[in-house]
């Protein structure tokens, strides 16, 4: 008898839509960032983190951006025609989300708020996120992810 695999929310999701992914686990004290993307020996471009924002409007946005990338706030704002965003505060994110810092996922949210992810995804079969734990990462073609929850593609990233 195999080992029991313990299935996040994300990975319950996924299997619930039938959607084709792997699941990889690591040393989130050790690992963080690109340190993970080098573990797994996965292109850093590939491996996205997930961040949410709140508008001027109050509204709520999720934004994935290639870990070694920073969200540029003035082309996320322009994507989702706010004047302007800011990152929500770290404590307000569990309430908010169901998700702590470090294992937020764009998929399994409290409630579903638009999401954009840059616009590079597009680069990739496959790309890399959390899988809604710490210590936990899925990976899922953009096309599939797409099935799972609405995201737009956007140029979100600031220029380096």
């Amino acid at each position: 008898m195999g080992k029991k695999v313990d299935k996040t929310n994300v990975m319950r999701i996924l299997d619930q839509k039938k959607i084709s992914y792997r699941d990889y686990s690591f040393d989130s004290t050790k690992l963080q960032g690109i340190e993970v993307a080098n573990y797994f020996k996965e292109n850093s471009e590939q491996v996205f983190k997930t961040l949410v924002t709140v508008g001027k409007s109050k509204e709520h946005y999720v934004f994935m951006v290639p870990i070694a990338k920073e969200l540029d706030l003035k082309k996320g704002a322009k994507a989702v025609g706010e004047k302007s965003i800011e990152m929500i505060l770290q404590k307000d994110l569990l309430p908010l989300t169901g998700y702590v810092h470090g294992g937020c996922s764009p998929i399994g949210m409290k409630k579903q708020f638009k999401t954009f992810i840059d616009a590079t995804a597009k680069n990739f079969n496959t790309i890399y996120f959390s899988g809604g734990r710490v210590g936990h990462q899925v990976q899922v073609s953009p096309s599939d992810l797409q099935k799972v929850i609405r995201i737009t593609f956007a140029s979100i990233t600031k220029d380096t």
